[in-house]
Order: structure tokens, then C-alpha cells, then sequence
């Protein structure tokens, strides 16, 4: 890749490749702050401490990662499903009232609208048009069922190592996925995620961003809810 092509890349890519820079360095921070805060526990109950390698690859870092994992890819399968059938008035998060539902061929580029550039699955008709046309939302929620199932395994694991610590009985699996614990660290990622999804749609309503794909114009009215054709 030459110079000019890898600046090109850089930059039709910004936006993707900071976030996953910003992912990288967010891990980075859990996994010293998560085995400095466990070396802390095990120095008061005199225990052994561990290195950050032997932590980021433990039950515990991985339940705190796929408990968070889930959540957001939860939040991202409710808002595009529900966004197809649901409308804000106002909202730049929204379509406008009356576009609800999954919308014409024409709009969607599909059928004898299709273009030469559309995607070949757009193009190929049948059951890979019908897959194509649902892919991202199957996608995101199969990443949701496999961080809960993961943060199940995970959690259970972790939650054992304790109750061993404690003389207690370890739990099956089905056993954790009933329990208190599991539940509560469900809950408590979900209802933050549910109301990050409500405050950016109403918000989005009566504040702006100047620039920002996620806002309308400044000078668009409240009740506006996308700019105009």
C-alpha cells in the first residue's frame, strides 16, 4: 500500500479505526486497574496476588467484559428493530411519522430499483436478498446471545471461585443463570442502556451538535424530525 492509498485509508476509515484505538486503550485500563484492585483484595485476605496476565485471562475479567459486551449489543438490536416500526417526532433518531415499517423497494434500492453499485447479495434476489436484507440486526443480536452466554459461563466460574473461597457449594450452571447474582448484573447494564437509547432520542429533539451526523442543523425546528428532502 502506497503512501498516498494508506492516507486514504486513514481517513475513509477515521472514524472506526479511532474507536477502536479508544476500545483497545479502555481494555488496557480495565485490565491494570481490575488486577490492582483484586492484588488489594487478595493483601487483605492474604491471598496470592496475580500478574495482568493471569488476570485478563480469568473468569472474573471476563464476566466484567462480556456483562458490558452484552448490554451494548442489546441496546443496538432493540433500537434498530424497534426504529422500524417506532417513530419520535423530532427526533434525529428517528424517521419521520408516517415512514414506519420496513419501506418500498423503491427506497430501499431493491428489485427493478436495484443499481449496478448496489451490494451483489441486493442484487442476487431470493433468499440472500430476504438474509441480506435483515443481516445487520441478526448479526447484532447474535453477538448479544453470545456475550450473554459467555458472561453466563463466565460469571458462574467466577462466582464459584468465590463460593469455594467460602466453603460453599458450587453451582451448576442452570443454577447461576437462576440466581440473584446473575440477574442483578443483568438488570443493572440493562436499564442504563435503555435510558442512554431514550436520552439520545429525546435530547436529540430540542439540542444540537453542529457538524455531527447524529444531530439535526442547528436551525431546524423541535418538531422537525429529519431534514428535508
Amino acid at each position: 500500500m502506497t503512501g498516498q492509498r494508506q492516507r486514504e485509508f486513514l481517513k475513509d476509515n477515521a472514524l472506526s479505526l479511532a474507536f477502536l484505538l479508544l476500545l483497545l486503550l479502555s481494555l488496557a485500563g480495565q485490565a491494570l486497574s481490575g488486577v490492582a484492585d483484586y492484588n488489594d483484595q487478595a493483601r487483605t485476605a492474604q491471598l496470592q496476588e496475580i500478574s495482568v496476565w493471569r488476570y485478563v485471562t480469568s473468569s472474573r475479567f471476563a464476566v466484567d467484559t462480556a456483562e458490558n459486551w452484552q448490554s451494548e449489543y442489546l441496546q443496538f438490536a432493540v433500537f434498530i428493530f424497534l426504529t422500524i416500526w417506532l417513530v419520535q417526532r423530532g427526533s434525529s433518531e428517528s424517521k419521520k411519522p408516517g415512514e414506519e415499517g420496513r419501506e418500498s423497494d423503491k427506497k430501499q434500492l431493491l428489485g427493478r430499483y436495484v443499481r449496478d453499485d448496489s451490494p451483489p447479495w441486493a442484487r442476487a434476489g431470493g433468499w440472500r436478498t430476504a438474509l441480506y436484507s435483515h443481516s445487520l440486526l441478526v448479526i447484532m443480536t447474535t453477538i448479544f446471545v453470545l456475550s450473554w452466554t459467555a458472561q453466563a459461563i463466565a460469571g458462574r466460574v467466577a462466582s464459584n471461585e468465590e463460593r469455594m473461597r467460602e466453603l460453599l457449594e458450587p453451582q451448576t450452571l442452570g443454577q447461576y443463570v437462576t440466581s440473584p447474582d446473575f440477574w442483578s448484573r443483568t438488570f443493572q447494564n440493562w436499564q442504563s442502556e435503555m435510558l442512554a437509547i431514550a436520552s439520545m432520542a429525546i435530547l436529540s429533539i430540542y439540542l444540537r451538535e453542529r457538524g455531527s451526523p447524529e444531530s439535526k442543523p442547528v436551525g431546524m425546528p423541535h418538531d422537525e424530525t429529519s431534514a428535508d428532502d
